[in-house]
């Protein structure tokens, strides 16, 4: 990779950074963790209607059929792989997070199931009772003090907010993968990542349907949802039980 390229890159996570210390920063905290800060409302629901069309019309149908013709084994060994070539951007996450625990679990989750899983198609390490763990640069900025920003519905990604989203821009830069790793095969994560997603909508099908098309206001159904499930996992205020009806991290519909 040129010394060009590197430069771009860091660049645009110094840009991304930059512009949610602007937008997040100023939120007022009395709309954590309960209320909802959701300035771009009219918008978000332009795309939410977007992303039930387009759920409706492929996605439904690609995980469903997905989820009916392959096997359990695989669609999990597929997930593995997705899961286990994300680690080092955990491991990053987790060092940025001064969480050293973190760090040091999924870099073992990353050795062992990349030597003793067959490049993590087998979940070894959780055989070994190594815990899962996992964070993201979105939860980087939540513990640097960063605010949650307004909330906004992505296209295709689905619910996010401010800070959320500059943390999804930043994580493509945090895997140090990335950068060792040439074409074609630097894609094969993003491959596995999108079959592992279409696999937890496959299986998820009938409460994300519940949602999206039977809600009588399916936009402030997944918002608050989202929201609640997010702020349970970052430990921001006391929100209750974790609900998890997406099951799909911040990937969206």
């Amino acid at each position: 990779m040129s010394l060009y390229y590197r430069v771009r890159r860091a660049s645009v996570l110094l840009l991304a950074v930059g512009s949610l210390a602007a937008c997040a920063t100023t939120e007022p905290r009395s709309l954590q963790p309960e209320g909802i800060n959701d300035p771009y409302e009219a918008q978000n629901r332009r795309v939410h209607e977007f992303n039930r069309g387009l759920d409706r019309a492929i996605v439904r149908p690609a995980a469903v059929g997905y989820s009916t013709v392959l096997p359990d084994e695989i669609e999990d060994s597929i997930s593995n792989f997705a899961r286990n070539l994300g680690e080092p951007s955990v491991t990053v996450n987790s060092l940025l997070q001064g969480d050293l625990r973190g760090a040091g679990i999924s870099s073992v989750r990353f050795v062992t199931n990349s030597v003793l899983g067959i490049f993590g198609l087998f979940d070894v390490a959780s055989d070994f009772d190594v815990p899962r763990h996992d964070t993201d640069f979105g939860e980087t900025l939540f513990v640097w003090g960063v605010g949650e920003g307004a909330y906004v519905e992505l296209p295709v990604l689905g619910p996010s907010t401010a800070r959320r989203t500059t943390g999804i821009v930043v994580d493509l830069f945090t895997n140090p993968l990335s950068y060792f790793v040439d074409s074609p095969e630097q894609y094969y994560g993003t491959l596995a990542a999108a079959a592992s997603g279409l696999s937890r909508r496959g299986r998820f099908s009938d409460t994300v349907d519940s949602i999206l098309y039977e809600s009588a206001d399916s936009y402030a159904q997944a918002r608050l949802i989202w929201l609640q499930n997010r702020r349970f996992e970052l430990g921001d205020g006391g929100t209750g039980s974790e609900i998890d009806p997406f099951a799909l991290d911040t990937e969206g519909f």
